[in-house]
Formats: C-alpha cells, structure tokens, sequence
C-alpha cells in the first residue's frame, strides 16, 4: 500500500518496505523539503517557471553524446558530433536568437574538442544507463551517462557543462556518483569503484576512487534524508498543514527554483534569476562570449 509522496503504508508485524529514491529525489529533499511536496507530493504537479539556457545547453550536449555511441564505429566523427549537437539543440532559456546560436556554436566547439580524444572503437558498456541497487532501507536507481570498462573494472562516467570545471572533492562528494556506483556493482555484477566528471568546456577530467567505507559513508547519508521523508510525510498523513510538514528552506537558491511561482516564501526571499544567468558570466552580462 502506497502513501502520500509515494511512501509506503506498513502493516503492523509486516517487514520494512524499501524506500524507492533516485540521486535527485534525495537532493530535492535535502536542498528543501517544500520543493520536494512539489515535485513528489502535491498533485496535480504546481506549475513550474520558465526553462533555463544552461540546462538547454547540457541536453543538448548529453544527447549529442548519447547519440554518437550510438552510431557505427566508422561514423563516430567530430563531423557527426557537431551536426549531433545541432538536431538535438533547443534556443529555450537564452535571452534572444544571438545568444542561443553563439552558445550553440560553443558547445559544438566543447564536443569537437572531446570527441576527437575518444577512441571511437572503444565501445562504451552503456550510455545513458539505467542502474539499481538496494540497502536496508533503500531502493536506489539512477541513469549513468556511460559506463567504460578499464582493466578488470567499470568506470562511470559522468558529463559536466556548467561554467566551473569539476574538482576530485566533487567527484569524492557526490551522492549521484556514489549511487551509480552501487547500482553498476548490483546491476551489471562487476567491480567499479572509480567514477570521473568530464567537464567539456575546460577538457579536464576530476575523479576518486571510491572504498567500502566511503560507498557506506554516502548509504548512511542517504538513509538519514529518507528517514526525514517518511517522517514528513508521516506528519502530513497525521494531520500536519503541507507547509508544516514540508517547510521552505529559503535562501538565494530561491531565485532559480523552479517552483518559484508557487512558493510565496521563495518569492519573498530573493528576486527572480534571468533563465540565461547561469551561462558564463561574459555572456549572461550580455556581452558577446569569447570564442563562440
């Protein structure tokens, strides 16, 4: 039996029920439980703003990779990369016309750049992969942008377009990565500890090799941001206003939620971010961006 936000209703002298959570599922929670009613328990879905520029960038930059493995080995060019990018790109968030083509023209530089140090015969063991694992409390899944075999193990891989390129400490840190990593061991049964952050603009690669210790380290941690779901949404089922059970964490991520329309508290906080703000800051200012 299923609860509020999809929690699971227990029967007494029944065993725990797994507690179904992706990578972002648990961060929305984390970051701001009012912004996880909205995403995962009111229903209908509140309305959500207007679309962002970087997030039109890293799509079309995930898909145009995608995409590329998927072609014959002999087609997997910088060429098709290129024309790749320019079927999956969409001007949504970008301030005008100008400034979607000149970030288009940047990403397709990004892609030329990294497709051209791949081996195009080196064929991955998944893109865009999904993976599941379980924990005394968990259900854990995730899509893995692409899995590489090296040696004896698994690698994942994951791809970054945002405008500071990644640290090993990211890669050490992150929740998502650490899931992957579970859920490539449990899905595919082979050994993976290494997970890397390719971050496109800057070419650079960050990684960490992760241990038994530091994989427990990210199930306790995610465990514990389950345990305040179920607690919230049990205080929901036992009378609680929604506001009550899942207060707004506000602050200057206000400002780019994307529930902000429906979030007075939010609105309060800060003033609205343009959609196109998270782009380099040469070019968000509204100045032509070098090299595009």
């Amino acid at each position: 039996m299923t609860g509020v936000g999809g929690a699971q209703l227990e029967m007494p002298g029944m065993p725990q029920r797994l507690f179904p959570a992706t990578p972002s599922k648990l961060a929305t929670f984390a970051d701001c439980p009012r912004r996880y009613r909205f995403a995962y328990v009111d229903r209908p879905t509140p309305p959500k703003g207007p679309p962002w520029a970087h997030n039109s960038v890293g799509s079309a930059v995930h898909a145009a990779l995608r995409s590329w493995w998927e072609l014959p080995r002999d087609r997997r060019t910088a060429g098709a990369a290129r024309q790749l990018l320019y079927g999956a790109w969409s001007p949504t968030g970008f301030r005008d016309a100008d400034q979607s083509e000149r970030w288009r023209a940047r990403a397709a530089g990004w892609l030329t750049d990294y497709v051209t140090d791949l081996d195009p015969g080196d064929e991955p063991v998944g893109t865009e992969r999904q993976v599941a694992a379980t924990t005394a409390r968990l259900a854990l899944s995730g899509r893995v942008d692409r899995i590489d075999q090296r040696g004896d193990e698994l690698v994942v891989v994951d791809y970054k377009t945002g405008r500071v390129p990644s640290t090993d400490d990211e890669a050490r840190g992150s929740p998502a990565l650490a899931v992957y990593v579970l859920g490539v061991q449990r899905t595919l049964r082979r050994p993976c500890r290494r997970v890397e952050l390719h971050h496109l603009p800057s070419g650079t690669v960050a990684s960490f090799e992760h241990t038994e210790r530091s994989l427990a380290n990210h199930v306790r941690r995610a465990e514990d941001v389950a345990a305040d779901i179920a607690a919230a949404t049990q205080a929901l089922e036992d009378g609680a206003s929604r506001d009550e059970a899942f207060p707004a964490v506000t602050g200057r991520q206000c400002g780019w939620c994307d529930f902000r329309p429906s979030c007075p508290a939010g609105q309060a906080a800060t003033p609205a971010r343009e959609t196109w703000s998270f782009l380099a800051e040469d070019d968000a200012a509204g100045t032509p961006a070098a090299g595009g």
